[in-house]
Formats: C-alpha cells, structure tokens, sequence
C-alpha cells in the first residue's frame, strides 16, 4: 500500500499536463477563440510568410521550453497551447487559400492524421489519459496530438462555415450541441471517460474559433464587425487573468503536483 501511493505521488509530480477542470476548459476555448482571430490579425496586418514563420518560432520556442521544464507549469503549458491555437490556424489556412484544397479534404486528413497518431499513441503506451504524461516519449505524443486537433478543428469550422454556408454563429451553435452531447453521453451514458475527453477537446477548437470569427469578421462576411485585433486583445487580456489565477491558486493541479 505504501509503495503504492509512493508510486502514486511520483508519478503525479512529474505529469506534466493541468488537471482536467472547469478552469482547463475556460481558457481552452479561450486560446481557440484568441488563436484563430489573432492568426487572422497578423496575415493581414503583415507580409503571410513572415506571419506563419513567426508563428512557427514562437510555437517551437514555447514547446522547447515546456520540454525543458520538469513539471507543470501553468503559464508554460498555456504558452504552448495558445501559440499551438495560432500556428495551428495558420497551418490549417495554408492548406486551403496557399495550396487551394477544399476544406473538406482537409478535415478529412487532418481526422485521418489524428487516427494514425491515437492508434501508434496507444499501440506503444497502452493509453490516451491525459492523467498519464508524466514521461517525455507519452508528452511527444500528447502534443503531437493537441496540435492535430487545433488543425482538425480550424478546418472543420471553416467547412462549416464556409462549404456548408451555415455561417459563424450558427458552426458555433453546432458546435455547442455537439459538445453538449459528448458531456451528456459522459455524464447519463457512460461513455468512456478517456474518449469522451478527446472528443470535447476536438469540438471545443471550432466552438472558440466559430464565435470568435462571428465577433471579429466585418458585418459583410457574416460577423459583428467588432474587428479581429480588438477581440484578440480582449481574449489574451482573459487568457492572461485567468493564467495568473491558477498560477497562484494552483486550482488545475494536485497536491502532489505542488
């Protein structure tokens, strides 16, 4: 029993990822919002080539330093995943307007990558629990994934959108319910609790990026007109305040982890 929780509390202090909480899905829809208009801010206010190559710097800096630190940081681990949100919008956008691929295709193989990842994820690990990084080859893996679903779900919610003229607001309602329903299936189903985490961390990229481009779009392209580097503004000043509160409360973390 005392090797046990030993075992317990080692493994524990060295997870690397936030506790799964209402504060871990707050700002996931947060950075999702927050990278799809802000990617959409620099493409054009600057030169597209040097807006994705400074996305991409600052994606492999904020990575390389979650690598390097030896435990869960708050404002380290939402560095990267905002800066995923970003660079991964980018990636996802380049497939559609720099190589002209419909977004249905993309969707398609940003679903099939993110299939060929979880089936060599499990085959090596044996498990997709978020509640198991505690290893560098298992934090490979999770974040080869994460930055998967941020581009499955930018293309996702601009084929809704877009190919399938629902419009902003109206993928963002879908999305909703789509994310409702995952909760529901969980909570009155029991669906497996692993499955249904990956599934609303999936839906909840198009959620955030759907009514993000509602508000930030001109009233032409369907949006409210309020303008992308306004809502971006507003959505790191949240992102950063809600941060500075786990980060000093430790609200996402247990007490071993502390």
């Amino acid at each position: 029993m005392t090797n046990t929780l030993l075992s317990h509390r080692v493994t524990a202090t060295l997870r690397k990822v936030p506790e799964v909480t209402a504060y871990f899905w707050l700002i996931k829809l947060l950075t999702t919002a927050m990278g799809e208009v802000f990617s959409d801010f620099l493409v054009h206010q600057f030169n597209p080539i040097s807006a994705v190559v400074f996305g991409g710097i600052a994606f492999v800096a904020a990575l390389a330093l979650q690598f390097f630190v030896r435990k869960y940081v708050a404002w380290i681990y939402w560095l990267v995943v905002a800066t995923v949100a970003i660079f991964g919008t980018m990636a996802a956008d380049a497939l559609h307007i720099g190589l002209g691929i419909p977004y249905l295709i993309s969707t398609l193989f940003f679903a099939v990558a993110l299939a060929v990842i979880f089936s060599v994820w499990y085959a090596s690990e044996k498990t997709l629990s978020i509640h198991s990084i505690y290893t560098t080859k298992r934090e490979l893996f999770y974040w080869a994934t994460v930055i998967t679903t941020f581009a499955l779900g930018t293309a996702a919610g601009d084929m809704t959108a877009t190919t399938m003229h629902l419009g902003y607001f109206a993928s963002g309602v879908l999305f909703t319910v789509l994310i409702a329903l995952a909760a529901l299936a969980y909570w009155r189903f029991g669906l497996n609790e692993i499955l249904a985490f990956w599934c609303a961390y999936i839906v909840t990229r198009p959620l955030g990026a759907s009514f993000a481009d509602w508000a930030g779009r001109d009233q032409s392209a369907g949006g409210l007109g309020l303008g992308t580097g306004w809502v971006s503004l507003v959505l790191m000043i949240m992102i950063v305040i809600a941060v500075g509160y786990l980060s000093v409360t430790h609200k996402d973390i247990t007490v071993e982890q502390r």
